[in-house]
């Protein structure tokens, strides 16, 4: 990793493209994004796919529940500019060989899908990406699986709430670190979503934040990059 915080995409580019979109992901990567966010369901034949919810009903035109579908029934629907929900594979081809971080959510909390940490792992594995991919997930027992799988992988575990003891629970569950909604101050490796508000960004940046998850990473970006330049000639 880096010294400096990095800024993530948080499903993209979602202030000007659908969430969770190649478009989305192209933008962002077109205009030199440190990372880049997105979410994963499996289809009914075990086919990963980027889409945020559980449903279909909120960013497509389909309805009902993703793993309902097979791969070729999903492609009949599509995200508001028209695009189809990207699978995995198709996201990971445009990640490949770029100087780009990226951070994979298992989307496990609600449904657990048979056989996803493997799947995810393995089509991981055999592309070509610069930096190791940073897994996530609201839900411990992925994060075991992934861990039994291959216990040297970056994983990180999710949470709306305030972790007691985080350093224990990261040591406990031999996790990279923590992917929380509010700040802890404790040294560990933390990034903290979904932060669009100027300020809140300044002070996470002031404590040296490992990451930022936000829906508009070139406000973001910019930001960081003008306190590390002033904080750059302050040290100076």
């Amino acid at each position: 990793m880096t010294d400096h915080t990095l800024i993530f995409g948080h499903r993209g580019a979602p202030f000007d493209f659908p969430e969770n979109s190649l478009a989305g992901f192209k933008y962002a990567l077109a205009h030199h994004i440190d990372g880049l966010e997105f979410d994963v369901h499996l289809s009914k034949d075990q086919i990963p796919v980027v889409i945020h919810d559980e449903t279909l009903d909120r960013t497509t035109n389909g309805s009902g529940r993703v793993h309902d579908y097979t791969l070729k029934q999903l492609r009949n629907f599509h995200l508001a500019n028209g695009e189809p929900i990207p699978t995995l594979k198709e996201v990971l081809s445009l990640l490949a060989g770029q100087n780009v971080y990226a951070n994979l959510e298992f989307k496990t909390n609600k449904i657990h899908y048979p056989q996803i940490e493997e799947i995810v792992l393995q089509m991981v594995k055999e592309t070509n990406l610069v930096h190791p991919m940073i897994y996530s997930s609201f839900d411990l027992q992925t994060l075991r699986n992934c861990r039994q799988i291959d216990p040297h992988q970056n994983y990180n575990f999710l949470s709306s709430h305030r972790i007691f003891h985080p350093e224990k629970t990261i040591k406990k569950e031999g996790l990279s670190g923590l992917h929380l909604k509010h700040y802890q101050s404790a040294g560990i490796i933390q990034r903290v979503w979904t932060v669009n508000d100027e300020h809140k960004a300044k002070l996470l940046l002031q404590h040296g934040i490992t990451g930022i998850i936000t829906d508009d990473f070139e406000k973001i970006t910019r930001l960081r990059d003008q306190f590390e330049k002033k904080t750059q000639l302050i040290t100076n």
